[in-house]
């Protein structure tokens, strides 16, 4: 029987996603894009479980340099997870729209967002047109507690 496409995009798209801008750092470079396929991964030590682009410039730099962040953002931050989501040329123009800081491992993190995870990668798959990474949780800041965007509440869709 052949796979219900119409079935399957709709149900995957019930998947709930959050909306987090992962940072990357490659010696003076860095850079950042919109994560959605985000989730927990293990209490301890503490995992996250991230998806990206196998084909993106971020991906090869979480492959070389074993690291990335994820900064979460508040509910309202909309406009700042738009910025992050469009395509760009070269890397780091999009931390323009974004004061951010780097954190005690290098990496990116967004002054304004609920706060942010340094992360070590201690795993990945790659298959399909996504890597998944496996980050061990390493710093943690909060600037601030609140409601976190999540991707239903924006109207896009990812995936399916």
């Amino acid at each position: 029987m052949p796979l219900d496409a119409d079935a399957k995009k709709t149900l995957l798209r019930k998947i709930p996603h959050g909306l987090f801008i992962c940072g990357v750092a490659e010696g003076d470079t860095i850079n950042g894009f919109t994560a959605s396929w985000v989730t927990q991964g293990s209490f301890e030590p503490p995992l996250v479980v991230m998806a990206v682009r196998a084909d993106s410039t971020s991906n090869g730099m979480i492959q070389r340099t074993g690291r990335f962040s994820l900064n979460v953002l508040a509910a309202n931050q909309k406009d700042l997870a738009a910025v992050f989501f469009k395509p760009q040329q070269g890397v780091g123009g999009r931390f323009e729209a974004a004061a951010l800081s780097l954190g005690e491992l290098g990496l990116p993190i967004l002054s304004d967002a609920l706060g942010a995870v340094e992360c070590e990668l201690v795993g990945q798959v790659a298959h399909g047109d996504h890597t998944v990474f496996v980050g061990e949780v390493k710093t943690a800041v909060l600037h601030r507690d609140g409601e976190a965007l999540e991707l239903s509440s924006t109207g896009w869709n990812y995936g399916g």
